[in-house]
């Protein structure tokens, strides 16, 4: 692919003692001046391609090109990437200013070229005035600007981001979502971010690679792989769902008719506009996203249940119910919504057929 600015083929790693391969096959393209994520639960293979991307992993088999170039024979310092750690590691006995200047140094830059990029490095990244002080005398916010100034510095064609932002409190986590986006789009280097944390990946990145056991579940736009997920897994790791367990009752084009498990005819079938590959009498997992649940009167619905609790998030309020056959039901509602008169009592609820996905269960 000629725009990748990573090429990653059929990338095979299993370590030393290990059952099951920490990479089985893996194939994927990160664009030029794209922000990629790599997300996934622990031990699913993704800091291990981050790895054999900066050099400090090799594979067992398949190729790994940065920029059109085969990186086998490369080592870590040769390669045009650079690394931000979830450590930081930056030198302590050293400035903003000096730690920042650390690799144009090593590759034998002019001084007035050093000074000139760590003054554009410090402007960029908000450091303006903190030239002289030590790591220790830093937030863990600049501490991370620190980072990555020192990364970017030498202009990279690549940067890779090993879960920079796990150390730092929820709303400096936040703030540097922000600023991590804002600075790939200003250096129009491109990106690459593990992480565990799916509402990082949805927040910055132009795609993410979902990751399980070793192998890639899905690669898309974020709205995409939340909206339309391609298999069970990614649907229940990407932001909150409903999990319905029902069964194919009746197809009709792309779409079908589904019974919730341990439901009475009476309850009605639940219309899902894209039913996959199942077939009538087949087992189901039914998704929604809580959202695109509405709480409608019990009587202009076939689908009812007993709301059991309502939960005050600040920003919205998750009402909890119980539907036929024992399975729960979530639904998103405004935070200032006023379900008082609701709970213990059975309401209606309704959602459209395309806001469904159907898996086999």
């Amino acid at each position: 692919m000629t725009d990748a600015a990573v090429a990653i083929s059929s990338v095979r790693k299993t370590f030393a003692g290990a059952s099951q391969p920490a990479l089985g096959g893996v194939s994927l393209d990160i664009l030029k001046n794209e922000f990629f994520t790599l997300l996934g639960p622990s031990g699913c293979g993704k800091t291990t391609l981050l790895r054999m991307i900066a050099g400090f992993e090799n594979p067992d088999s398949g190729a790994i090109l940065l920029d059109g170039t085969a990186m086998e024979r490369t080592p870590p310092n040769r390669r045009p990437v650079n690394t931000v750690f979830q450590s930081y590691a930056l030198f302590p006995h050293m400035s903003v200013a000096q730690n920042i200047a650390f690799a144009l140094e090593m590759l034998g830059r002019p001084r007035e070229a050093i000074r000139a990029r760590v003054a554009e490095m410090m402007r960029l990244l908000r450091l303006d005035g903190l030239g002289d002080r030590r790591p220790a005398q830093l937030s863990g916010g600049q501490q991370q600007r620190v980072a990555l100034g020192r990364a970017l510095a030498p202009e990279p064609k690549v940067l890779l981001l090993d879960e920079p932002l796990s150390a730092l409190d929820l709303k400096l986590r936040k703030e540097m979502q922000i600023e991590l986006k804002r600075l790939q789009t200003e250096t129009g280097i491109t990106f690459v971010f593990v992480t565990h944390d799916q509402e990082e990946a949805l927040t910055m990145s132009d795609r993410v690679a979902v990751m399980r056991g070793g192998a890639v579940m899905q690669i898309g736009r974020p709205a995409d792989i939340y909206e339309r997920p391609a298999n069970l897994f990614v649907a229940e790791f990407i932001g909150e769902a409903n999990l319905l367990p029902a069964i194919c009752v009746d197809r009709s084009g792309d779409g079908g008719s589904f019974r919730l498990a341990g439901a009475s005819d009476d309850d009605g079938p639940i219309a899902v506009a894209d039913a996959g590959l199942l077939a009538p009498g087949e087992k189901a997992m039914l998704v929604v996203r809580p959202e695109r649940v509405a709480v409608v009167p019990a009587q202009t619905t076939r689908l009812r249940g007993q709301a059991r609790q309502a939960v005050y998030r600040g920003s919205d309020l998750m009402l909890h119910a119980s539907l036929p056959g024992g399975a729960l039901l979530r639904a998103r509602l405004p935070g200032d919504a006023d379900v008082t008169a609701l709970i213990g009592q059975v309401s209606g609820f309704a959602f459209p057929s395309d806001a469904v996905r159907a898996f086999a269960a």
